[in-house]
């Protein structure tokens, strides 16, 4: 009967010693207060009442540094929130840091972040807050990765969630935001008009100067006709001067439609000659029947 309850006993004390150890995470065990070994996943057993395992995860985790009001170097308040990335070494040495080291480190990380980010954004404009996030970020992440290094555990990586400034501020920064896109829309709209005029203005140049050319063309043809007449005129009329008055008159004569009497007997074509100076074709009479 003993053996059955002794039996019983151990039985009982084997399972209640059972531990599994996930793959996430790393285990410490603790024999009467005192650090007795390092659990890797898998299947541990412990004294029950005497032993003890403390799992810590060793996966990438966050926290929310959690909104708070921080005055700017302009003196204005802005509400600024953000998120850390860590986790935890899987190294024997470095689970022994994060729990020997640091009495609850996610806690201590969004005090640490907070302190920080008061710091930072203290120095800073909430302007040059606004637009140097990632500045913001950086210096967060060496400042934390600093003074977490005996901890045990790597910062990963911070995100500045929100930096919002006072209702009224937001009010006057959309005013301004909408103004200098007023201000670069108009000055587009002036540059494209300028472009179209300048564009016209020289298609007129371009049509003026074809014009031009067009006289200046015409003209030169026209002293071309007149250059190519007088030297016809020196040609064939120099020591001719009589003839060419007689040729003007005839040409003056026929022009107006003036009446030119021709005596009887005579030839047409002798009238003409004679009225422009040219010798009469001599004309045969028909013999006296």
């Amino acid at each position: 009967m003993w053996y059955s309850i002794a039996a019983i006993v151990v039985v009982v004390l084997f399972l209640a010693g059972i531990r599994i150890v996930r793959p996430t995470h790393r285990a410490l065990i603790e024999r009467l207060g005192k650090y007795q070994r390092f659990g890797k996943p898998g299947f541990h057993w412990v004294i029950p009442l005497i032993d003890r395992l403390i799992q810590i995860n060793v996966t990438e985790q966050m926290v929310d540094a959690q909104p708070q009001e921080i005055i700017t170097n302009d003196n204005l308040n802005a509400r600024v929130d953000a998120q850390v990335y860590f986790k935890v070494k899987d190294d024997e040495q470095s689970v022994k840091n994060s729990q020997y080291n640091v009495n609850n480190y996610q806690v201590q990380i969004v005090n640490l972040a907070r302190t920080t980010l008061r710091n930072i954004i203290g120095t800073m404009t909430l302007k040059s807050a606004n637009s140097e996030r990632d500045k913001i970020n950086n210096e967060l992440l060496m400042t934390l990765s600093g003074e977490t290094k005996n901890w045990g555990m790597e910062i990963v990586r911070t995100e500045l969630k929100e930096i919002d400034p006072p209702k009224d501020v937001q009010e006057t920064m959309n005013k301004v935001v909408k103004a200098e896109n007023e201000k670069i829309a108009a000055l587009d709209f002036a540059n494209a008009m300028e472009r179209q005029a300048d564009g016209e203005k020289r298609s007129e140049i371009k049509k003026a100067e074809g014009i031009k050319q067009a006289k200046i063309l015409a003209a030169e043809g026209e002293a071309e006709a007149i250059r190519l007449v007088n030297e016809a005129a020196n040609t064939y009329f120099v020591g001719n001067a009589q003839l060419l008055r007689k040729l003007e008159a005839l040409e003056k004569a026929l022009r107006d439609n003036a009446k030119i009497v021709i005596p009887s007997g005579t030839e047409l074509i002798n009238v003409i000659g004679e009225m422009a100076g040219v010798m009469p074709v001599p004309t045969t009479r028909k013999a006296d029947r």
